[in-house]
């Protein structure tokens, strides 16, 4: 009987890295167990003990941290990588007729977005494709990988629920710690098998016309806060990333096979702003890296879509911190209903100019949103 072949997807070689400083904080706690998932208080409880204090310094002085010792060698990234540039690539024309979304229409982030799809700036729109996987143990095979082969979807399958189970869940914990709240409060929030947004994002981007760039001021994407709880980007060497710190925007460095990742609203409204959503934008990449695409992969983390986005007020650590509330409890959104009105708005929503400069703001659902440019 012949052994079984594994399929090769086309290799994607990116752009070489670009040294910059930047703010860095390694999050290196999180080791891996040879059946890749992450099981901290098992492999080593004296360091576990720490790590909720990590993340907890990590949001509140930094806004995001790093990842590594994840559960996936550099050579499963690559692969993924790899995989993750197959549907940005080919006829673009077949992916809109057979595999598009809608995001403005439905509030979802499902199946293909071409080019031109989101307003940026100045009548300039987007210049990154992206597909959408969503909950794969429902959707993969379904038109949902936007012309990803069959051959790849138990990749993909498998990558969706890495991140799910051995990254994101492990995170939560160590956040419903550092709030002093029972470990499995958040993780009994983001549900696999129900209704939520949660997904993961191949994306791809583009080089632009000069006369572009200068129309957006170099700004691919404004800042902006994610809507989620938490996101999980697979650090990619193109630097284009930057995060809004006290000190103004900051470069985000590449790290090999790390993950970067960032609060988003549904966190800030679940731990009454102690957890502020990271602000970051997408601009153009430096000289020497210009001309290249720029592919990514994302894991966008939302709470189930029945979730009531309101503060987790019997946590000891927010009641003597003090809550902020963006609204009063009894009219605070769903985090499906929050979902939709800030999908279906973006890109395609008239911004306001705020009274701070720089900054522009639309209202969903009684809440003032920014964007920053």
């Amino acid at each position: 009987m012949p052994g079984l072949s594994i399929p090769q997807p086309p290799h994607y070689v990116p752009a070489p890295a670009y040294e910059r400083e930047a703010l860095v904080l390694s999050f290196s706690g999180l080791c891996a167990t040879s059946q890749s998932s992450i099981c901290p208080r098992q492999l080593n409880p004296l360091a576990a003990l720490n790590w909720p204090q990590e993340v907890k310094d990590a949001f509140r002085t930094h806004g995001f941290f790093y990842v590594i010792n994840h559960g996936y060698t550099q050579a499963q990234t690559d692969r993924m990588f790899d995989i993750a540039d197959i549907p940005m690539s080919g006829s673009e024309r077949r992916r809109e007729t057979h595999y598009a979304g809608d995001s403005h229409a439905t509030g979802l982030f499902q199946g293909y977005k071409p080019r031109q799809y989101w307003h940026i700036d100045s009548g300039v729109k987007d210049s990154k494709s992206t597909t959408t996987v969503r909950a794969c143990n429902r959707e993969c095979g379904r038109g949902q990988t936007s012309g990803t082969s069959s051959s790849f979807l138990p990749d993909i399958d498998a990558f969706v629920k890495h991140n799910h189970y051995n990254i994101l869940h492990e995170l939560f914990r160590l956040v419903a710690l550092s709030l002093d709240l029972p470990e499995e409060t958040l993780v009994n929030m983001h549900h696999f098998d129900v209704p939520g947004g949660t997904y993961v994002r191949f994306m791809k981007y583009f080089p632009r016309s000069e006369e572009d760039e200068v129309r957006t001021k170099n700004v691919w994407m404004k800042g902006h806060t994610d809507i989620g709880s938490m996101t999980l980007l697979w650090s990619q060497p193109v630097a284009a990333l930057q995060i809004q710190t006290k000190n103004g925007w900051r470069w985000i460095r590449h790290i090999d096979n790390a993950l970067i990742v960032n609060a988003g609203d549904a966190l800030e409204f679940l731990t009454g702003g102690f957890y502020k959503g990271t602000i970051h934008r997408v601009v153009q990449p430096p000289p020497d890296q210009r001309g290249h695409t720029r592919v990514g992969i994302i894991y966008f983390a939302y709470p189930d879509d029945n979730a009531k986005l309101v503060p987790l007020s019997e946590s000891p650590v927010l009641q003597q911190a003090g809550i902020e509330r963006k609204c009063d409890d009894s009219v605070a959104p769903s985090a499906g209903a929050w979902r939709v009105a800030r999908v279906s708005a973006y890109g395609s929503s008239t911004l306001k100019k705020s009274e701070k400069p720089n900054v522009e703001e639309e209202v969903l659902h009684g809440i003032i949103v920014k964007h920053y440019n």
